[in-house]
């Protein structure tokens, strides 16, 4: 079979999560070494992430520099190397489908955490970080969110974090907030519905974990946005985790429970003719791409991706069709905006920058490469370290701009980066620097 690769745009096949053979670890392995037999011949894809200079380093090792002869162990070691970014597969694979080869190092890599899944492998401590929701709701209790934050803070309990549930000690995490987003927000629906060529003319908010319970302010930016620019908004009326931090764990029945609570939902805004917008791009990926490639026969959630946007993608897709408010009113100085991953492998090009840098006054220096951080994944102990390994180039760009802000669409990044930047320059999400050129304040609380 020939090794020229794949010139056409890649294409995804659906997952068949549900038949026998997908959970059968002997033919999951199989497959396993076929692909990384393939990658070990290529290997473009070195540089994106630790499970390929793993796998790369172990076959080196080797006396026949082969793939079979690497101990079985080490090849479900390059598993847990892999955070499911998909780099690799949209940006870097000429083998991908429609390919011969049909490699798809992240849909195996699924695979093989879906079978360590069922095997029992992941620990309380995976369990939780991927509980989202509950841990939210939990957290940010009145009576409950101060002594959470406090722990989170002191280090003397980040100590015995470290050494029981095993959250490194110096990760920066997020504080909780309360209340939360969807308890503070009043969105505006009081304006007339003005439907574009390209885009809808209303908008439901999918508010996400993140913003609801640890960052409420991104979502009063939206809000704040949308209002600016006469569009109606609402919010979902009941939502739940999209399921991507349970995708990370190859907890598939998992996601199918909250794909069961969230799409009827969403569906019947997107039938009524909303926009559907989120304002973190994992929730936004979740369903745009990954619900449809676990249910490819479910006709709501194929409707519900099609109504799905990025906030950003939105927004310029209403400055195409010449309705959006571009009267800004205070630059924003250097910024040094990172694309997060899970926004790159949308495919829908770099609407933020585009939007950021049509502010006058503002110099955007854009950063297109993988912080580390990958969700959960840095979080845990024995990940910081490549975490932190993984995101040093982009530290080291984001900081050489010697900029005024550091922002991301993806608000976990951004954190990450000005913790390895090891400065004190500003954060601020995207929606909030757009906030601020509109000369708009802040949400009141």
């Amino acid at each position: 079979m020939a090794r020229e690769g794949n010139l056409e745009a890649p294409t995804r096949h659906p997952l068949p999560w549900k038949t026998a053979e997908f959970l059968d670890r002997a033919a999951a392995e199989q497959e396993m070494m076929r692909i990384y037999d393939i990658c070990h011949g290529c290997r473009r894809c070195f540089s994106l992430c630790q499970a390929f200079p793993l796998l790369f380093d172990a076959v080196d090792d080797t006396p026949t520099a082969t793939v079979e002869a690497v101990p079985r162990k080490v090849l479900w070691e390059v598993v847990d190397q892999c955070y499911l970014c998909d780099l690799c597969y949209m940006t870097k694979c000429p083998y991908t489908p429609p390919h011969p080869f049909n490699l798809d190092f992240p849909h195996t890599m699924l695979r093989a955490k879906a079978i360590q899944f069922q095997e029992g492998k992941p620990n309380l401590r995976d369990k939780l970080l991927a509980s989202t929701d509950a841990m939210g709701k939990l957290a940010s209790i009145p009576v409950v969110v101060d002594m959470v934050n406090a722990v989170t803070h002191h280090p003397a309990t980040r100590n015995l974090l470290h050494k029981t549930l095993g959250i490194h000690r110096d990760r920066q995490l997020p504080d909780y907030a309360s209340p939360s987003f969807r308890h503070r927000a009043a969105p505006r629906e009081d304006f007339a519905v003005r439907t574009g060529q390209r885009t809808p003319g209303k908008v439901a908010i999918f508010a996400t974990c993140y913003v609801n319970y640890n960052e409420p302010g991104i979502g009063q930016d939206l809000l704040q946005v949308l209002a600016h620019n006469q569009i109606p908004a609402c919010l979902v009326a009941q939502e739940s985790c999209c399921g991507m931090p349970k995708l990370e764990l190859g907890d598939l029945a998992g996601v199918e429970l909250l794909k069961q609570k969230n799409i009827p939902v969403l569906a019947a805004l997107a039938r009524e003719g909303y926009a559907l917008l989120a304002p973190v791009p994992s929730c936004v990926l979740s369903f745009n791409q990954e619900l449809p490639l676990l249910f490819p026969e479910d006709e709501e959630v194929r409707m519900v991706a099609e109504a799905f946007y990025d906030p950003f993608e939105y927004l310029m897709a209403r400055h195409a069709d010449g309705l959006l408010n571009t009267d800004f009113v205070r630059p924003l100085g250097k910024v040094s905006y990172h694309v997060p991953c899970h926004l790159r492998v949308q495919n829908i090009g770099l609407r933020t920058r585009d939007l950021l840098q049509m502010i006058p006054g503002t110099k955007v220096t854009t950063v297109e490469r993988c912080s580390g951080h990958d969700g959960t994944w840095g979080v845990k102990v024995e990940y910081f370290d490549t975490s932190m390994k993984i995101g040093n180039p982009v530290f080291k760009r984001m900081k050489d701009a010697e900029p005024d802000v550091v922002s991301s669409d993806c608000p976990i990044a951004a954190r990450h980066i000005v913790q390895g930047m090891g400065d004190q320059t500003a954060r601020a999400h995207p929606l909030t620097l757009l906030r601020r050129a509109y000369g708009l304040g802040e949400a009141p609380v």
